[in-house]
């Protein structure tokens, strides 16, 4: 076996131990959909409420952490059940409590799918990106000027779905500050509308009705997030006119 074989033969291990956390997700995230859809479900919470607020009396921060970290795996697998994760937080622990301990596992998530992303498919697709030329270029040159404006609206449109907001920057190579702050901030409206609806759910429960995830979608939500939106989206369309114009 020669050298050049030896060396060959290293790389596609090594290439591959680099894919292994991504298809990792990717496996769990099939397996979860088809096996957990049943479980992590407001019928769920309904039952086990009880229980829920007095392990809650007993040991908050022992319940906040296992929160956290249930949630963490539920956005870092891309499982079913983040509506209800982020509706849970606000039952625990209040709407600012639950908003803060929502913020902070989506996050958390957000960063391991990025990172996961970032160590295999992310890499080589991120140098053929910048060895690109003409079109693929000027979209790059443009992604990267204004990466900030382009990931705020990622995370503040509601048609951009949470697992293709995290998966995308990693593989277009991003810088992961930005990713890192825009998903911070970014998802903070968001989660205070599902937080706010969980502060009712016990009353919700009473009435034997499920919770109403239909007020994300009503002109008093919408409206403040496409508002941000377009703050966003500003920085980049006064750089658009100003070259327009030569200024």
């Amino acid at each position: 076996m020669t050298q050049i074989d030896t060396q060959s033969r290293h790389q596609g291990r090594t290439g591959l131990m680099r894919h292994l956390p991504l298809i990792g997700i990717l496996v769990v995230a099939v397996a979860g959909f088809l096996t957990l859809r049943d479980v992590l479900s407001f019928e769920t919470l309904a039952e086990n409420r009880d229980a829920l607020l007095a392990f809650r009396n007993d040991n908050l921060i022992g319940l906040a952490a296992a929160f956290v970290g249930i949630y963490v795996l539920i956005v870092a697998f891309s499982l079913p059940g983040a509506a209800v994760a982020s509706v849970t937080g606000g039952f625990l622990f209040g709407l600012w409590g639950g908003t803060v301990l929502n913020v902070m596992a989506a996050t958390a998530g957000a960063v391991a799918i990025f990172f996961a992303a970032r160590m295999g498919l992310g890499r080589s697709l991120s140098k053929k990106i910048e060895a690109s030329e003409g079109t693929v270029k000027r979209l790059k040159d443009g992604l990267h000027e204004n990466e900030i404006s382009v990931l705020f609206l990622m995370r503040l449109v509601p048609a951009v779905p949470f697992f293709v907001a995290n998966l995308v920057p990693a593989l277009v190579g991003v810088r992961f500050r930005n990713f890192l702050l825009t998903t911070a901030l970014g998802i903070v409206p968001g989660a205070f509308v599902f937080t706010s609806i969980g502060v009712g759910v016990g009353e919700v429960f009473d009435r034997g009705e499920t919770p109403d995830l239909s007020l994300l979608y009503e002109p008093q939500v919408l409206l403040p997030l496409f508002g941000l939106a377009a703050l966003a989206a500003l920085p980049m369309i006064l750089k658009a006119l100003r070259g327009k114009k030569g200024l």
